[in-house]
């Protein structure tokens, strides 16, 4: 049995960030996640928005959060090395229905402190974004908006999480929790760990994870949602964030700059679906969003269509939340079982929320070395050729590209596998290899190889993928 001041079950952008700022108070961690990585369900697919916050209801948990979320975004970013756009975004209307809406969010936003907003007319949105099509009747623009890759800043604050002493448990699945004298008792598939707190962040599977030792609150019922991604040679992308407010009041769209460069497009929107596999229908539903918002954009220019699986936290009743659920039911016991959009913006706040409050239950002293800084791979392709020759010198893997589209070179890929990376979609995640407009088909076997060599199996036994539809089927823990 492992013995444990804390343990966080769900390895996704939520509990990398929760792991890390636990790190800041002088206890023994372990983050427990069911699959060989970390993020690898919700946290790989989503919109990838870091909202400005004028979207919620005045004095509300999310409300309060998303603001502040958003304004500390720039120093977490900054502190674990990790690309973060603050490209603003422009939410546009075609029609009186939907500058009644619109303007209904500014004011909000106002009263919740969201900094530079401002209502343009259409004729103003047009000049700001040219793509956009001719009947723009309005639009809200929020400078603070900003985009990030998810489950970049995911992996990014697991590093930091154990370069500061938190241990990670991967292929680990929680089968039971249970009270004890100390604190709680945790089975899984692996090992039996005992700790004196338990941070649910199981992203999908979380009120499953609760029902295992207390009554849930809140459950989840999963949404599938569709994306389009347009290469970044491309014509007629925005610079901004766009996001649609329809007329009818019906599903919404967003047009995302993204940090790497291309233009994601989405999403539609599926009930109670847990599937990563697309839906033609879906498809069709973003495109049309597409041509009816940005009618200039060429959509032959898509080099991947991907799915997405998101949760839809409801009530008892089926009625939807209207902010954060954080269940406590009994001390050292949290769960973050409500969380939707803008989970990604609100992360690290929550984080740090529920390790600030178990801090101060388990009366824990703040760790005088934590170090919040994590360094990331180092990108050939963003260096000047001066350094790029001396890079070369100190490291010839650094001279050998073996993803062309995106310029990433063997060196870079080594340096993901012993970061963590054991699959395909793992080197992806870490060194951007397979994002460009082949989308893998030259490189992938390059990578496989390296795979192979570097964990010591065969070609064949190296995974490619991600997660598939078995994600809330006994993988407590996963995110």
């Amino acid at each position: 049995m492992k013995d444990l001041d804390v343990v966080v079950i769900g390895g996704g952008l939520l509990g990398c960030l929760a792991a890390r700022n636990l790190c800041r108070w002088n206890l023994h961690i372990a983050l427990l996640e069911a699959r060989e990585d970390v993020c690898t369900g919700i946290s790989r697919a989503n919109t990838a928005i870091v909202y400005p916050g004028y979207d919620h209801k005045p004095g509300t948990l999310k409300s309060e959060m998303c603001v502040r979320a958003n304004a500390r975004f720039d120093a977490l970013c900054q502190e674990l090395d990790v690309p973060f756009s603050r490209c603003g975004s422009l939410m546009v209307s075609f029609g009186e229905k939907a500058d009644a809406v619109l303007r209904k969010k500014y004011e909000n936003g106002l009263l919740l402190g969201v900094p530079g907003l401002r209502m343009l007319s259409g004729e103003e949105a047009r000049k700001m974004e040219p793509a956009l099509a001719e009947g723009v009747s309005s639009a809200l623009y929020a400078p603070t908006a900003g985009t990030v890759n998810p489950w970049e800043l995911g992996i990014a604050a697991c590093e930091n999480a154990t370069a500061n002493g938190v241990e990670l448990c991967l292929n680990t699945c929680v089968l039971g929790i249970g009270r004890t004298a100390k604190g709680y008792r945790i089975e899984t598939d692996q090992e039996v760990f005992s700790c004196r707190a338990v941070v649910n962040c199981s992203g999908l599977s979380a009120d499953s994870v609760q029902k295992l030792l207390f009554p849930t609150p809140v459950y989840i019922a999963p949404d599938a949602a569709d994306y389009l991604i347009l290469d970044k040679s491309a014509e007629n992308k925005p610079a901004h964030i766009i996001q649609y407010e329809p007329e009818d009041g019906g599903k919404g769209f967003n047009a995302v700059p993204t940090v790497e460069g291309s233009l994601l497009l989405g999403p539609s929107e599926r009930k109670n679906e847990v599937d990563f596999a697309v839906s033609k229908e879906g498809l069709s539903f973003v495109r049309e969003r597409a041509a009816r918002v940005l009618p200039g954009l060429n959509l032959q220019d898509t080099i991947r269509s991907f799915a997405a699986v998101r949760p839809n936290p409801q009530h008892p009743d089926g009625s939807s939340i209207g902010s954060y659920v954080i269940d406590n039911p009994d001390s050292g016991f949290w769960s973050l079982i409500g969380i939707k959009t803008p989970g990604l913006t609100c992360a690290d706040e929550l984080g740090r929320y529920v390790a600030d409050r178990l801090a101060a239950e388990l009366c824990a002293e703040e760790r005088p070395g934590f170090d919040p800084h994590r360094v990331g791979i180092r990108r050939a392709r963003d260096l000047p050729l001066s350094e790029r020759v001396v890079l070369v010198q100190e490291n010839a893997a650094y001279g050998e590209i073996l993803c062309h589209c995106e310029g990433v070179t063997k060196a870079e890929i080594l340096e993901a596998i012993r970061r963590g990376a054991v699959s395909v979609d793992g080197v992806k995640r870490r060194a951007g290899s397979g994002m460009g407009c082949c989308q893998g088909s030259r490189c992938e076997r390059a990578v496989m190889e390296l795979l192979a060599a570097e964990l010591g199996v065969p070609v064949g036994a190296v995974r490619k993928d991600g997660p598939g539809s078995e994600i809330l089927e006994g993988s407590h823990g996963k995110n």
